[in-house]
């Protein structure tokens, strides 16, 4: 059991995972960092940290892991803000859905500690947001990826690989670039379609009984768009690049498939849906 995790961004993520190590007895002490007395209170009286700080300075200064779960946006900021008060053999970790972007802003922010620093992303997660969201099963059973480089020291990856671990996930390791190019497709590019679709519906006349009509299909499908914005705004702005790969290759799926429509075309759409049907059914969720 370590002495002490500190988790910067008390939401969901950060939320769940300081849940889990508690009900693991991974560490002696939780203490949670963030700009806002209002929601560290909070997650305070939900049993989620110890105890908190809005001076990121204090709250790392004792941690043997920080987890970062802040936007995208945020989190050379923070990494800034932390370096000079982390202890030595301090691990640093984070929670970013895209990898390449917070390796340059962690190698700019923290200096010295880069070493220490693993880059990590959880695939878990709901479209709920804040601490009253978080709960301790979110990440059993589920896959954590990290993507160390080569000056991550292996130490340090050992301690974040326990930390997911002790947190019910399994861990695998790849690349960061390869780690942009797969998310892009499976989770950052679905997220645009789903807030596309809701806004293209929203926008028509007819949005009234789009709505009120809408069976499963479209509240299954839709259900991501009510998540956090600001979230989603930095993780497509940097993962660019290999988003607007998975955008246009998708827009060629949509383009083929409106061709074979208009073609009145029912082998090939039956062939079509056979075919997705058949990959899809291949991974079970």
């Amino acid at each position: 059991m370590i002495e002490q995790v500190c988790v910067i961004g008390v939401g969901l993520i950060g939320g769940s995972l300081a849940l889990a190590l508690k009900s693991a007895g991974f560490c002696h002490h939780i203490v949670g960092g963030g700009r806002n007395q209002q929601r560290l209170e909070k997650a305070q009286q939900l049993g989620i940290i110890d105890s908190y700080s809005t001076s990121l300075a204090d709250a790392v200064k004792d941690a043997d892991i920080v987890f970062v779960a802040v936007p995208m946006g945020t989190m050379r900021t923070v990494f800034e803000q932390i370096a000079e008060h982390l202890k030595p053999g301090a691990v640093v970790t984070d929670g970013g859905s895209a990898k390449q972007a917070v390796i340059a802003d962690a190698k700019s922010g923290l200096g010295k500690h880069f070493s220490n620093f693993v880059a990590g992303h959880p695939i878990a997660g709901t479209e709920k947001s804040g601490c009253e969201a978080a709960f301790a099963e979110l990440y059993q059973q589920r896959r954590i990826i990290i993507t160390p480089t080569n000056e991550t020291d292996a130490s340090a990856i050992d301690a974040v690989t326990s930390m997911w671990q002790a947190a019910g996930a399994e861990v695998d390791s790849m690349s960061a670039d390869l780690h942009d190019e797969v998310l892009a497709g499976t989770s950052h590019l679905p997220h645009l379609l789903a807030y596309s679709l809701v806004n293209c519906l929203f926008e028509s006349d007819k949005a009234g009984s789009y709505f009120k009509f809408a069976a499963g299909g479209f509240r299954d499908f839709t259900r991501i768009a009510s998540s956090d914005p600001v979230m989603w705004r930095d993780i497509c702005l940097t993962n660019k690049s290999a988003l607007l790969d998975s955008l246009s290759r998708y827009q060629i799926e949509l383009d083929q498939l409106k061709s074979v429509l208009e073609d009145n075309d029912g082998d090939q759409l039956l062939s079509y849906f056979q075919s997705a049907k058949k990959s899809r059914d291949k991974f079970h969720y």
